[in-house]
């Protein structure tokens, strides 16, 4: 046989390891699992956030008492070919986890009904993973997916239990135990959806002849949402710490400007340090750092980071670090590159200011609703651009359903949900989220801007290519007050200016 024939009859599935030859002799296999140390596993001590954790699976189990509920972590995702991004598991696996970072792809949370159990307990949670494999197996050496020599040790059952409080099983065991009293007129199961495809079809072929099973999964994506637009001392000290590290890292970014400037591409300068700081404190970065110079600020969500940072300009900077836990900040400060406003720039600065904190008094009244913040802010900017003559009539035309004019230069939203996703609780109901009355316990971003494109016409020249947002994150505290999570940042444009002055001397 040629090697063409050879090569035609190998399937594509297979053609991988052609660039490597791994040993397979007995001989080796039997080298390799030898001459190791003994293994001194010391069990870790519970994790801070399991009790935590704990009672969210308990809230989350009584809304679906007698059901069986699913929560895959997720698998890895493809980058390019056999490289994959780096793995971050989906949030509801790690809400009612607690397991943050990297920790268990494929792994899956299910949550098991009981009956009548000690204080109502409806449900047993078990974790189910790959635990690591011993040194005599093969997978210890060839597996690239798992294989200590190739990804690090892995936990045992054993230490995870230890770690998270939860029972943990092998995930080899999944299906037979999601099969288990289920189908028709049996045990009811719902799982999050899109996550993990292999764990969905175990399901769909456990629950044969349940009724309506997406109408069961959206219920639960919906509650999973809404359990975290309330958040526990757990989370709320993860977000302080999050913010924190952010705050260090824009006075990373005002020290960098220079070298900003100097750079061709100074906006990948800007990323690159929040970035450093961010993996240096954090996980990561919580989503896609925007370092957006001159007119770029004016594209909502640039994230392309390629262009020049210029003298006279403002940059633009939306960034937020992910902690372990994967609680993550979410701040924006525009920042003049010279470290000092221009006239036109300082107005339409002190402008989206003034929007803010007329959005930070409303969140402050009793009774406000989520959706008062955001008009709060839309008040103040409407009543800004018609004194500059911007809109075709008055503010209050502007305000009127019917008109809206002013959003032409401010077309987000003012406020959103932040925790463990920079847009959390994103499949909660209207009435939950939008339309619901601030308790203690939210945190949300207050963020209005003013975004003059280069390209339009209906503004004066002079602030033509000009962008402004200003960003906190915003926690209602027990007693109805909120507390600005990200105050030491400065706000106002002259304590900007100071706040660079000093990072620039020092």
């Amino acid at each position: 046989m040629s090697e063409t024939d050879r090569t035609e009859t190998q399937p594509l599935s297979e053609r991988g390891s052609n660039r490597s030859q791994r040993p397979s002799s007995p001989a080796f296999r039997a080298f390799i699992a030898s001459g190791w140390a003994g293994s001194q596993e010391s069990l870790p001590d519970q994790s801070p956030a399991a009790p935590f954790a704990a009672a969210r699976r308990e809230r989350i189990g009584a809304l679906f008492p007698g059901e069986r509920l699913v929560l895959p972590a997720g698998t890895l995702v493809t980058r390019s070919n056999d490289t994959d991004y780096r793995f971050r598991p989906h949030s509801a696996f790690a809400h009612l986890t607690g397991l943050g970072t990297d920790d268990e792809p494929d792994a899956v949370l299910v949550l098991h009904p009981v009956g009548a159990g000690d204080e109502g307990t409806t449900h047993e949670a078990v974790l189910y993973f790959r635990p690591r494999a011993g040194k005599d197996s093969e997978e210890f050496y060839a597996d690239s997916r798992y294989g200590e020599l190739w990804v690090g040790e892995r936990p045992s059952l054993e230490e995870v239990a230890a770690l998270t409080g939860l029972r943990t099983a092998h995930i080899d065991s999944l299906a037979d135990e999601l099969a288990k009293d289920a189908g028709a007129g049996g045990v009811q199961l719902r799982v999050v959806r899109g996550v993990d495809a292999a764990v969905e079809a175990q399901v769909s072929t456990a629950r044969t002849g349940q009724a309506q099973p997406e109408e069961a999964d959206a219920a639960l994506a919906e509650a999973l949402s809404e359990l975290r637009l309330v958040k526990d001392d757990f989370e709320v000290d993860q977000l302080r710490q999050a913010v924190a590290a952010t705050v260090e890292g824009f006075a990373d970014i005002v020290r960098a400007l220079p070298r900003a400037v100097s750079h061709p591409r100074g906006e990948r300068v800007i990323e690159g340090v929040f970035g450093a700081r961010a993996r240096e404190e954090g996980n990561a970065v919580g989503y896609d750092t925007i370092a957006a110079s001159g007119n770029h600020a004016n594209t909502l969500h640039w994230i392309r980071n390629d262009g020049a940072v210029r003298p006279g300009d403002l940059v633009l900077v939306d960034a937020g670090v992910e902690v372990d836990s994967l609680y993550t900040a979410d701040v924006t400060r525009t920042l003049p590159v010279d470290g000092v406003f221009t006239a036109p720039q300082r107005t339409v600065y002190d402008a989206v200011l003034e929007a803010a904190d007329a959005a930070f008094a409303r969140a402050a009244e009793p009774g406000v609703r989520f959706r008062d913040v955001h008009a709060a802010a839309m008040d103040v900017l409407a009543h800004r651009l018609a004194e500059w003559g911007l809109l075709p009539g008055t503010a209050e035309e502007s305000l009127a359903p019917e008109g809206q004019f002013h959003r032409r230069w401010m077309v987000h939203g003012t406020s959103h949900h932040l925790g463990i996703d920079v847009h959390d609780c994103a499949q909660a109901r209207r009435e939950m989220y939008l339309d619901a009355e601030l308790r203690p316990g939210m945190v949300f971003t207050i963020e209005p801007g003013l975004y003059f494109r280069a390209d339009d016409l209906t503004v004066p020249e002079e602030l033509r290519g000009i962008g402004v947002r200003i960003e906190d994150d915003v926690l209602v505290r027990q007693d109805g007050s909120v507390e600005n999570l990200s105050a030491a940042l400065p706000r106002r444009a002259e304590d900007v200016e100071a706040w660079m002055a000093g990072l620039r001397e020092g």
